[in-house]
């Protein structure tokens, strides 16, 4: 199925996320930059980002999207309860005028969409503490990995804090219970991971930094310091090695989590950066549910400084 539109001169200069918009009504951005992706939305035959303007008599082309079905599909809306809120609010490391920082929970979401629903945004928007402003997201956390999470008070924190991620100013310490012994006990891993951006493959470069802070036949605790920041970058590289992470349903060895708990073995457990000459360092205790296996495989906590 095929539908075509002509760009007339009062929408000329329109971000084409925007037209999309105007022309078939309520459709979430996720799956406008999804198709726009896949190739199912092009202008003048050619793929475009959702940032690209359209001029006067371009010709914008819709191929097989069930239109009904993605024009319904909405981020589903989460109500956490007063107790939700206050467990939460529980886990503030840091508050100040400008941020949070918080030791975020295994299971919970960073932000809503149309696959999660419990998700940190949501919870802070009806806590007391953004009360007169709102919580803004400004770097990523996979849903399963636990450990420090920032997020900003106001639009100018937002975009400065985003802005030391991307710029790599934001230095993070993650510490992982993988299967079996490392052979090497420090160095760096420089992998070409690949993800799909729907049929077409895209190979990425990934640098972590690790040391092994102990080790037996049966596991090792490592740190990690990521350089690059591709998803799953540090599940991947692990997962490469073929000694996934504890708990690691996605990149796992056959029976690899056999009789051993759910949760992921991979905690974010410091940040580091500066604003305005200030050093900013942020430490998340590490969750039960880790410290109980690191005493059932035998490994010593006290190596990391």
């Amino acid at each position: 199925m095929k539908k075509s539109y002509i760009v007339d001169s009062t929408c000329s200069n329109m971000r084409i996320d925007r037209l999309i918009r105007y022309f078939l009504g309520k459709m979430p951005q996720s799956l406008i930059e999804k198709n726009l992706r896949a190739g199912k939305i092009k202008l003048n035959k050619k793929k475009v980002k959702s940032s690209h303007k359209v001029k006067k008599n371009d010709k914008i082309d819709l191929f097989n999207i069930n239109f009904k079905e993605n024009i319904i599909q909405k981020k589903i809306k989460y109500e956490p309860s007063k107790e939700i809120i206050k467990s939460n609010e529980n886990q503030i490391i840091e508050n100040n005028d400008d941020f949070i920082v918080l030791n975020k929970s295994s299971g919970i979401s960073v932000q809503g969409g149309t696959k999660s629903k419990k998700n940190l945004v949501d919870i802070f928007a009806k806590s007391e503490i953004f009360r007169h402003t709102k919580p803004y997201s400004v770097h990523r956390l996979d849903k399963d990995t636990s450990g420090v999470f920032i997020m900003g008070k106001t639009r100018e924190c937002a975009q400065l804090l985003t802005s030391l991620f991307r710029l790599r100013k934001v230095h993070k310490t993650y510490l992982a219970v993988c299967h079996g012994e490392l052979d090497i006990n420090s160095g760096e891993w420089n992998d070409d991971l690949i993800r799909y951006d729907g049929d077409k493959k895209i190979i990425e470069k990934a640098k972590t930094l690790f040391k092994v802070l102990d080790k037996n036949s049966e596991a090792s605790l490592v740190e990690l310091k990521p350089i690059t920041g591709r998803k799953h970058q540090l599940r991947k590289q692990l997962y490469a090695l073929g000694q996934p992470i504890f708990g690691d349903t996605k990149y796992r060895l056959s029976n690899s989590n056999k009789g051993i708990n759910k949760n992921l073995m991979l905690h974010s457990y410091q940040i580091r950066f500066m604003i305005k000459d200030i050093k900013h360092t942020y430490t998340a205790l590490l969750p039960d549910y880790f410290k109980k296996l690191l005493k059932v495989k035998r490994l010593n906590f006290s190596n990391l400084k």
